[in-house]
């Protein structure tokens, strides 16, 4: 049974009993792939991202989020804001938290194969082409984000 689970405008989500929360996740690309970790909590494909600490910048959080999250140091600068999410993005664990989340998009580019090393909420890191993404299964709260992602050129 999954730690956590996720849902997308879904009228039978669990409603919000924690504040929501202001999460960071970002399109990391490197030769026209997708970076994607696999959960822990649910074992689905997501952006790499997290929650924002108290008095944190976005680009600030994202940069950390990264490099907790992968090992991958980019300065806040590389990345660019490309929208704020605020929709119905529900999370719900175990312990019985549920919070909404807003997510604060970035997009960044590699100009090299990065090495990486996942963290504790994650199992695997990887790559996709835009072809691998659509036979994926990714968590729903990333997944519009995901077949949104177009390579840069």
């Amino acid at each position: 049974m999954p730690v956590g689970r996720y849902y997308l405008n879904d009228p039978n989500a669990p409603k919000p009993n924690s504040p929501t929360h202001i999460g960071t996740n970002v399109l990391l690309e490197w030769k026209g792939k997708l970076l994607l970790e696999r959960r822990w909590d649910c074992g689905q494909w997501g952006l790499i991202g997290g929650r924002l600490k108290n008095s944190e910048r976005y680009s600030q959080g994202i940069s950390r989020e990264l490099r907790e999250e992968t090992g991958i140091f980019l300065p806040e600068n590389a990345f660019e804001q490309v929208r704020i999410v605020n929709d119905e993005r529900i999370a719900a664990y175990q312990d019985g938290t549920v919070w909404r989340m807003m997510i604060v998009l970035f997009r960044a580019k590699l100009d090299r194969e990065p090495k990486m090393k996942p963290s504790r909420e994650s199992t695997e890191l990887r790559f996709f082409s835009p072809e691998e993404l659509s036979d994926l299964d990714i968590v729903v709260t990333h997944r519009d984000l995901v077949k949104q992602w177009k390579p840069s050129v």
